[in-house]
């Protein structure tokens, strides 16, 4: 499907992403293990680059991201990225060093044909960076917005089916969460709930545009209270000291 603004998968970045990076931007720690997975690779392509998190700008860098309100969102010192979805790219075989996905297979209208694409287009490793569907609904955020997390169990690709499909050496590694997480995903407040409450926030999270506004304001609801009488903080509250949480975020690195 592809929406008024050029978005490809099953979220309207349109509609939801006009304030996307004021709470998606690129966290330190994670991509320092983004750049660790791509070694010395050169030449490198982003694939649902969006507003272009976790961009190697020290590498000559190609972009494809075909929502036009995330390309508008793209700062100055990104490259522009190119108008294209992952299950066409418009390049020869093996013609980057490496290639990253990050935070955007589950959009994927075809998810076997875009990774067919990323492995024929890349020499190298290809990096995608997921949630592993199995460990999306542990998380706290479950006992108070359950549709929210059992939307995105159900739009995120087994880490498995990702890694079988690019094919031949691979690593699935947990990506630790700082607790002062810049990339504005769920589970980067797991020790700061109060986030949540900002309705950017959420937006800036797509599997809340799934769930009808009345059942999200419940939700809302439901964590404001225990956030109020203190519920939250006697079940959760040790979170709110812990450096880091490893919850359903994973890092895929294949090589041929």
């Amino acid at each position: 499907m592809r929406h008024a603004d050029g978005s490809a998968g099953d979220a309207d970045y349109g509609a939801i992403g006009l304030r996307y990076t004021d709470y998606r931007q690129p966290d330190p720690s994670i991509a320092a293990l983004i750049l660790k997975a791509l070694g010395p690779a050169q030449r490198v392509l982003n694939v649902g680059a969006g507003a272009g998190s976790y961009e190697p700008l020290d590498r000559h860098l190609t972009a494809v991201e075909p929502s036009e309100s995330m390309r508008a969102q793209r700062p100055a010192s990104h490259p522009v990225a190119i108008d294209a979805t992952a299950e066409n790219l418009p390049f020869p075989d093996r013609h980057f060093d490496a290639s990253i996905a990050i935070f955007t297979v589950h959009q994927w209208s075809d998810l076997a044909a875009g990774l067919a694409e990323l492995r024929r287009v890349t020499s190298g490793p290809v990096v995608i960076m997921s949630c592993d569907p199995d460990a999306v609904e542990d998380f706290w955020l479950n006992e108070y917005a359950p549709m929210v997390l059992a939307t995105e169990a159900r739009r995120y690709p087994p880490v498995t089916t990702i890694a079988a499909a690019l094919g031949g050496t691979h690593e699935i590694l947990p990506v630790p969460i700082p607790f002062d997480c810049r990339d504005g995903f769920n589970e980067a407040y797991y020790g700061r709930p109060e986030r949540l409450l900002e309705p950017g926030a959420r937006t800036a999270c797509s599997a809340w545009s799934f769930v009808a506004p009345e059942l999200s304001a419940t939700y809302v609801a439901n964590l404001q209270a225990a956030l109020a009488d203190g519920s939250w903080d006697r079940a959760y509250g040790h979170f709110r000291t812990e450096p880091f949480f490893t919850g359903s975020l994973r890092l895929v690195v294949s090589r041929p």
